[in-house]
């Protein structure tokens, strides 16, 4: 009853809250780029957010009910800040974004109230949460409809972890800066002792925990314990703002992990997706002596940050998303690229260099945001190093195999 009266609250109509995608101004015209890619979803002229069926699959939402959704905000007639786009409906009400996944969650979150076995309710709440995610998404700093959605999704997550077999701590990281961050660690099944630690880095688009199935299917079955934290300007960082220092966050973290015991924080390990490849390759350079290997997958570290025809290429949401999380809400198109091109790990003088931490590299042919040579320069830069290349078809298949070789390959260098 509680969590429902805390849903009705967060999205009680109280004003007219701004329409995600007007929260960041470009001052030249954007286009709505049609492309795909398999980890982040397709990008097309009617959709101003990448529809990301894979990996919402994935983390095990019902395609019919992913489908179902989308139909609904496809349907309405009610007023959108852009005609041709149709998941930017004006207000929380039927037909918007975060209106319609939050419903589709609330549905779960219901049943996980109603439910008598423990472990069903569980299940339940873990549905709601990743529907809150997705109502969320892509999480832009100010959209206060998105903000309230991640509210409910952490609260979902914490429900969903009591259920489990799993026990998920909340650590309270100090920052230098003043003030704590949020971090969820994960520990396996008849923990006996401190368990080598894998520290995710997520995609700049994610919840930290969007990542359970990670821990549950791949990771805590080899002995694994995970630790998530949410990106700069998302869920528990939101204050704060992504920097060219774009480590400095986790770096703390792996500062104080001797502190906590249930982690050996003689072996760690890192996986990073997609920015999150580069937070994580950065700090093999940084911190060597207290990372056992490095693991990634679809890697922007060079690249697509330092090429103006891949950024025009992007989906208009990819580039808000790096707007918002750089502190950018007004966008000159050539400061911006050249503000992207700072965050190359290339041009700052690290990839390139040798560096003894092993790391493993995992592609997609034609990545509109990973092509083959950003993986290549990541293994080519490291004494140990391994070259993963993932089919694109049967695309879960693919993913499901590619992601448990990882799992593997992190227990042989960090265990």
């Amino acid at each position: 009853m509680a969590n429902r009266n805390l849903s009705e609250s967060l999205f009680k109509s109280r004003q007219k809250h701004q329409e995600t995608s007007t929260l960041v101004k470009h001052r030249d015209p954007r286009l709505i780029a049609g492309n795909y890619s398999t980890l982040d979803g397709n990008s097309h002229g009617s959709w101003y957010r990448m529809i990301n069926r894979l990996m919402w699959i994935w983390r095990e939402i019902d395609p019919f009910e992913i489908e179902e959704v989308l139909c609904r905000i496809a349907m309405t007639n009610a007023q959108r800040s852009d005609d041709n786009l149709l998941d930017t409906v004006i207000g929380y009400r039927k037909g918007n974004w975060v209106f319609e996944w939050s419903h589709q969650a609330m549905l779960w979150q219901q049943r996980a109230l109603q439910a008598e076995q423990i472990a069903e309710a569980g299940n339940f709440w873990l549905k709601a949460a990743n529907l809150y995610s997705i109502a969320g998404y892509p999480h832009l700093k100010g959209d206060e409809l998105s903000q309230q959605a991640v509210i409910l999704a952490n609260k979902a997550y914490e429900n969903a972890a009591r259920c489990s077999g799993y026990q998920l701590r909340k650590i309270e990281f100090k920052l230098k800066e003043g003030g704590c961050v949020t971090g969820f660690l994960h520990l396996p099944q008849q923990l006996q002792r401190p368990s080598p630690t894998i520290l995710v880095c997520g995609s700049l688009d994610n919840l930290q925990s969007d990542y359970y199935r990670l821990f549950r299917d791949y990771l805590a079955p080899l002995g694994f314990a995970m630790l998530t934290v949410d990106m700069p300007s998302i869920g528990y960082s939101s204050r704060l703002r992504m920097t060219q220092d774009t480590c400095i966050l986790h770096q703390q973290i792996i500062h104080q992990l001797d502190e906590i015991p249930w982690i050996d924080h003689t072996r760690i390990g890192l996986f990073g997706f997609r920015f999150g490849a580069n937070i994580a390759v950065r700090l093999a350079y940084l911190e060597s002596k207290r990372i056992k290997g490095v693991a990634t997958l679809g890697a922007i570290v060079h690249e697509w940050l330092s090429s103006v025809e891949r950024q025009q290429n992007s989906p208009s949401m990819y580039l808000d998303m790096f707007a918002s999380r750089l502190g950018i809400y007004n966008v000159d198109e050539k400061a911006f690229r050249l503000e992207l091109g700072c965050y190359s790990l290339k041009k700052q003088g690290l990839l390139g260099r040798r560096c003894s931490v092993p790391m493993l590299a995992g592609y997609w042919q034609n990545d509109i945001f990973s092509p083959k040579e950003e993986s290549k320069l990541i293994a080519m830069s490291s004494m140990d190093s391994q070259l993963l290349a993932i089919p694109t078809t049967p695309v879960y298949n693919s993913f499901n195999k590619a992601l448990r070789e990882i799992s593997q390959w992190l227990r042989n260098k960090v265990c």
